[in-house]
């Protein structure tokens, strides 16, 4: 179940769901999924499933990872890319493959401990990992063409808003009182341009650490 044949199952999928960007769906063939589960789960990790990491967390399902890889790089190089919620580092190594530089905050010290042994493990180097508030963001190595925010919000945290580079955009799940979806905000000369695309359900955006 984590063959290279089960690999290009999932890729076969995510085309049939609507993934376009075929650089996106090269890095998510590359990535093994599965060493970023517990082992217990490693049989699933194939499936478009979202599935538990600890301290209340998951990895997002693949088709959610790929779109919003796919939506963050919009059809463009990636040079250097923040993202906000490392969970097991899933999300990062997908990056990682699609960008020069990728920064990731966790607040959950635990995870980054995880997160630093499975991209470790996948041969990913060029992420690197920050302990913190993702409220917060890295303003030190700002700014950034691209923010991915795998934890849910009411509005984008301004802190992050501003570390976007003009023509940058942020991809977060935002919640309302009718649910969630991915909103798409893109920096301008004059401003933000805001999008919201496909519902989503995803863990809410907390403060603080642990």
């Amino acid at each position: 179940m984590t063959s290279q044949r089960t690999r290009l199952r999932m890729i076969e999928r995510l085309r049939s769901q609507g993934i376009r960007d075929e650089m996106v769906l090269a890095a998510m063939a590359e990535v093994p999924r599965h060493i970023f589960v517990d082992e217990a789960l490693a049989s699933r990790a194939y499936e478009d499933l979202s599935l538990p990491i600890g301290f209340g967390q998951t990895i997002s399902s693949p088709h959610t990872v790929a779109r919003m890889t796919e939506l963050a790089r919009a059809g463009q190089p990636l040079q250097k890319v923040l993202e906000i919620g490392t969970g097991c580092g899933y999300q990062a190594a997908i990056l990682a493959k699609l960008a020069k530089q990728v920064y990731s905050m966790e607040r959950i010290a635990a995870l980054i401990r995880k997160a630093r042994r499975n991209l470790r493990d996948a041969g990913v180097a060029n992420a690197h990992l920050r302990h913190g508030d993702g409220h917060a963001g890295m303003s030190g190595v700002a700014p950034f063409d691209a923010i991915v925010m795998t934890a849910a919000a009411t509005r984008a945290p301004e802190a992050l808003l501003e570390q976007l580079d003009v023509g940058g955009r942020m991809i977060f799940p935002m919640a309302s009182n009718h649910g969630q979806h991915l909103c798409v905000i893109e920096r301008t000369g004059r401003g933000y341009l805001e999008r919201r695309m496909d519902a989503v359900k995803f863990v809410p955006l907390l403060p603080g650490v642990g």
